[in-house]
């Protein structure tokens, strides 16, 4: 994904990954990207479970805004099945700015 991200980025479009396997983010250095310790095919989260996947969601594009360094990544802190979603509060506008 990295290296698709590394072109889109090339037109001036920017990007960033959401990342399971920190070992291939590190080696393939793409141009943003958050790292959850996460089961391999849940980058986004649990089946079903929308809170989680929105606050995953959220914390990306914010992430988008405030990596400057390429290849900078972001450890996001949830934790697999032992979140409460319902408290978790999105970026607001002023600081996606």
């Amino acid at each position: 994904m990295g290296l698709i991200q590394r072109e889109i980025e090339k037109a001036g479009i920017a990007t960033v990954g959401i990342s399971i396997v920190r070992e291939y983010s590190e080696k393939v250095r793409p141009p943003r990207t958050v790292f959850l310790r996460w089961p391999f095919g849940h980058p986004a989260g649990e089946p079903g479970n929308h809170r989680q996947q929105k606050a995953v969601v959220l914390e990306a594009l914010r992430a988008l805004y405030h990596i400057r360094e390429p290849g900078t990544i972001i450890d996001l802190p949830f934790r697999w099945r032992r979140e409460n979603y319902d408290d978790y509060s999105p970026p607001s506008p002023n600081e996606l700015e």
